[in-house]
């Protein structure tokens, strides 16, 4: 696929996400064939599986947060590790960060992010580079929605965002309680219900919460 951008445009129509009205999205529905579309057609197209296209609970929820309590963010370098469609990264530079990277190593991710930050009007950089792992590059804040989804990787991530918050680094994480997210040292700021599909989830709500990574 040569143009993700015209990918993204011809695939996706612009939604507000249903906790989230203030942003709109490229997002994948029901009146667009890459909804339906199964992994193997995704992959005979050259599309790995396009997580961008959804807005999922966890990110809802940490965007709500953010925007609800700018003074989170305000004035701060900003990190949105696993970007996916840059929801987060849009509420955060819309709340008043200083600037905001949104990583995600999909390059059709970082073709999203770019035409849903223009979309909104959000000076957001998006970036393909691997993070996991790398040490602070001054950010004051990370922000992470819906990466608890496979063991190897969410084992991985933790390890690195606990020792970042060991360093001072504030994280916080939206997650609607996946199967891999830490069953420890994380502090519940705060819980919403969050309208999504059976397409996507096991019910038509999710409880999802916002936590804070404590040291490790």
């Amino acid at each position: 696929m040569s143009d993700p951008a015209r990918f993204i445009r011809e695939n996706t129509a612009l939604h507000e996400p249903p906790l989230i009205p203030e942003i709109r999205l490229h997002l994948a529905s029901e009146i667009v064939p890459i909804w339906q579309m199964t992994e193997e057609e995704l992959e005979k197209s050259g599309l790995p599986p396009p997580f961008w296209a959804f807005a999922w609970a966890g990110g809802q929820a940490l965007a709500r947060y953010i925007l609800d309590n700018p003074e989170i963010v305000r004035g701060r370098r900003i990190l949105d590790f696993g970007s996916g469609s840059g929801l987060i990264a849009i509420a955060a530079m819309k709340a008043g960060a200083a600037s905001v990277l949104a990583a995600d190593i999909d390059a059709f991710a970082a073709a999203a992010i770019a035409l849903n930050a223009e979309t909104n009007d959000a000076a957001v950089t998006a970036t393909t580079e691997d993070l996991v792992g790398v040490e602070n590059r001054g950010w004051d804040t990370i922000l992470v929605g819906d990466m608890c989804y496979e063991g190897p990787l969410a084992a991985r991530i933790e390890a690195w965002l606990r020792g970042l918050a060991g360093e001072g680094t504030t994280v916080l994480i939206g997650d609607p309680g996946r199967t891999y997210l830490p069953k420890s040292g994380l502090e519940k700021l705060v819980s919403y219900a969050v309208r999504t599909t059976r397409e996507l989830e096991d019910t038509d709500v999710r409880n999802t919460s916002v936590w804070r990574v404590l040291p490790g």
